[in-house]
């Protein structure tokens, strides 16, 4: 062979050189793409944490972090992030000792350096009995960190965290690189990317441009972007309080698709992920006028009847002026015949359960329920709320002592019907693993409405499985509403003597002490989720004893300790599923479901909590692929 040239080697001498020492300051950060969710999975760098191919080892950078029930004061947020608590409260124009509302953004000024291959920012947590590597990474810290960067960085089995013990919780960051300083870029913020986000409403929040965004994640126009992952944020300045006031929720999304079918990615320059967490606003506050209009019917009931404009159609009905009519707005006041004729006269052909019929009115499907006694509680809150996945009410009629309620149709009936009724094995017969993930995702989203966005919040109750309506589409909404309560800001918790309710869902601390807090929706959700699990009810006969009965949340946690847990919750698992789900998502509900059933009210998450790790399951399931189930490992199992 021939020699090169002295030139010629030394220009490639050169080059490489050049290479070596540089390899990759030009570079693009690798995006997440979901891969925070496997925690048994193999270590890629974009798990471990953002390369160091900045022109810095160490630079200041910016986190976010959304405010949540246990950290929501710059003291609190501070503490948990290991950053200077006073530079979080300048930024934010909020004082040490105040709390930014629950799911804000907040922005966290801090320092970042290479502590090997990768970029980070270390914090301390200590471990709670409920933890796992998976939970502190994608719920307490929402993210900015891995469960695989834990697990990599801290001595403990990933099985067995030993409680009271702290670990290491490498947070991520990174420094810009000099094609980023080059085009003016000062600073990388980490960005916590929620369901909805996309990249231009994000560019648009941070007043910088999409194609950087880009670059910076080497993401494409057609990428899709995940909850529960940091987005990298390139910044010519320090970020503003304008950044902090939260967009407008996204339109809603179409219908998941079947579980058989496949769904479309590249369709669309723009992905939206999940569910936009409902928060419509309340319309007219008439909760005094509606009492005091119940009230009112009952005195005229007692009195002579004067002429006046009826609702009803008979002499007992009530009589309604052009004020109340006026006042209750929305609400449509139905006359009896009308419900009658709609109704079939409420004949057995018409029944849906008790006292519930489904009605044709004006062409539209609808369902009346006939109701005893004062029901101004149950008009009142769904007078005020108005959400997707809280059913609507629609309008009344009084008569005869009964107030009739009619509500949008629920053409799937209820939740319970589809786990618990006697089913044959065809595939129509039973809900499918994505279903049952929405179904549960879609009950989360309308009790955080509930608890967080309604004025004032509301606790429901009765949460059950027949509580849950079902329909077309089998999207989800919370009804039977008579015994919910408002969870007024008077300092103190609500207490009661009248504990009411369904046994298998009441929480131990309302059952025994009447304690009313949003944490009994919480129980009870845990237990619709293990229902959603195993396909069993919440109470029911032990097997080889019928005369003892068994509640199903006292179960879960034999379930998932001990040996074997694999096998074990593969036998809890509803049957009907064959099978044919992803385990390691099953397992993440599971463990999530033990949360949210714990006696010790204040170790369960809040409903917020609950939402967001189940955007993160649902979005899992989006782009699991059935055909991959039997060699689909637990991999959250390990976290």
């Amino acid at each position: 062979m021939g020699k090169l040239k002295p030139s010629c080697s030394t220009a490639l001498l050169l080059f490489s050189v050049l290479l070596f020492c540089f390899p990759s300051s030009q570079a693009q950060q690798e995006y997440l793409n979901n891969a925070q969710l496997n925690c048994d999975g193999t270590n890629g760098s974009s798990t471990l944490g953002y390369s160091c191919n900045g022109q810095r080892n160490s630079c200041s950078t910016f986190l976010t972090f959304r405010s949540q029930t246990s950290y929501q004061s710059p003291v609190q947020i501070g503490q948990l992030l290991n950053v200077n608590a006073s530079n979080v409260s300048t930024i934010n124009g909020v004082a040490d000792g105040s709390q930014v509302p629950v799911s804000n953004l907040v922005f966290v000024p801090s320092a970042c350096s290479c502590s090997g291959k990768y970029y980070q920012h270390n914090a301390s947590y200590t471990l709670k009995s409920t933890d796992t590597y998976f939970i502190v990474a994608n719920n307490t810290y929402q993210g900015l960190s891995t469960c695989q960067a834990l697990i990599a960085q801290n001595p403990y089995n990933s099985r067995n965290l030993p409680v009271g013990e702290k670990v290491v919780v490498p947070l991520r960051c990174a420094c810009p690189t000099a094609n980023q300083t080059a085009s003016g870029f000062k600073f990388l913020l980490a960005y916590l990317v929620a369901t909805g986000d996309d990249v231009d409403a994000i560019a648009q929040r941070f007043n910088t441009d999409s194609q950087s965004i880009l670059d910076a994640n080497d993401l494409s126009s057609s990428s899709v972007i995940y909850p529960f992952t940091t987005l990298l944020v390139p910044l010519k300045t320090e970020p503003t309080k304008e950044g902090l006031v939260n967009p407008p929720p996204p339109p809603s999304p179409p219908p998941p698709t079947s579980p058989g079918a496949t769904s479309d990615k590249g369709s669309s320059n723009k992905k939206w992920i999940g569910i936009g967490i409902g928060i419509g606003v309340g319309v007219l506050a008439i909760c005094g006028v509606l009492v005091w209009f119940l009230c009112w019917r009952r005195r005229r009931e007692r009195q002579p009847i004067p002429q006046g404009p009826k609702i009803a159609g008979s002499p007992s009905d009530a009589l309604v002026s052009s004020e109340i009519r006026s006042v209750i707005g929305s609400l449509t006041l139905y006359k009896f015949q009308e419900l009658e004729r709609a109704t079939g006269s409420f004949g057995e052909d018409h029944r849906i359960k008790g006292s519930v019929y489904r009605a044709v009115i004006n062409g539209d499907n609808a369902a009346v329920k006939r109701l005893k006694g004062d029901v101004s509680n149950e008009i009142d809150i769904l007078k005020h709320v108005n959400h997707s996945n809280v059913v609507r009410l629609s309008g009344f009629c009084l008569h005869g002592g009964n107030t009739y309620l009619v509500y949008e149709f629920a053409e799937r009936g209820s939740l319970s019907d589809w786990l618990h009724r006697k089913r044959d094995w065809s595939v129509s017969s039973h809900l499918g693993w994505r279903q049952r993930v929405q179904i549960a995702h879609d009950v989360a989203d309308g009790l955080n409405y509930l608890h967080n966005y309604t004025s004032p919040p509301y606790v429901h109750k009765n949460l059950k499985s027949s509580s849950i309506l079902l329909d077309r589409e089998f999207r989800a909404k919370l009804s039977n509403f008579g015994l919910a309560r408002p969870v007024e800001d008077s300092g103190g918790p609500l207490l009661t003597r009248h504990v009411v309710g369904t046994q298998g869902y009441l929480a131990p601390e309302y059952l025994e002490h009447g304690l009313i807090t949003p944490k009994i929706d919480v129980f009870a959700f845990g237990v619709v989720m293990l229902e959603l699990l195993s396909g069993k009810e919440a109470t029911f006969a032990k097997e080889g004893d019928e005369k003892k009965e068994v509640l199903l949340w006292s179960l879960i946690g034999e379930v998932l300790s001990g040996e074997d847990v694999r096998s074990k919750l593969r036998s809890f698992v509803d049957p009907y599923l064959q099978n044919d789900y992803p385990f390691d998502l099953a397992f993440a509900v599971a463990e999530l479901a033990m949360r949210c059933v714990t006696c010790d009210p204040a170790s369960r998450p809040s409903m917020t909590e609950v939402f967001l790790s189940l955007a993160a399951v649902y979005n899992s399931t989006l782009d699991w692929d059935p055909s991959d189930f039997t060699t689909n490992s637990g991999s959250i199992v390990n976290g």
